[in-house]
């Protein structure tokens, strides 16, 4: 679960500036960490199939940020993969 102390956590360490809450950086960690969650819960509920279909949909919308990302800041896009650990 994903606390408020948490998420600022979070968007103090990928915010682009100082007043920056929804950036694309900010939502790509916001749902690692989620997806990373929701994968731990599902290990101990396999027959969780709603809980499931919400980590795909988390999934897919991570992907598509992260395109978005690529395409227009690719230095961040890098920056961001470094520090998330992802795969390309």
């Amino acid at each position: 679960m994903l606390t408020t102390r948490k998420k600022q956590n979070i968007i103090k360490e990928f915010k682009v500036n100082e007043k920056d809450t929804g950036s694309s950086e900010v939502q790509v960690a916001i749902l690692t960490r989620q997806i990373s969650d929701l994968t731990e819960h599902l290990k101990k509920h396999r027959k969780d199939n709603h809980s499931r279909r919400g980590l795909l949909k988390m999934v897919g919308k991570r992907r598509s940020l992260l395109s978005y990302l690529q395409k227009n800041n690719e230095k961040s896009y890098k920056g961001v993969i470094k520090k998330l650990e992802l795969k390309k």
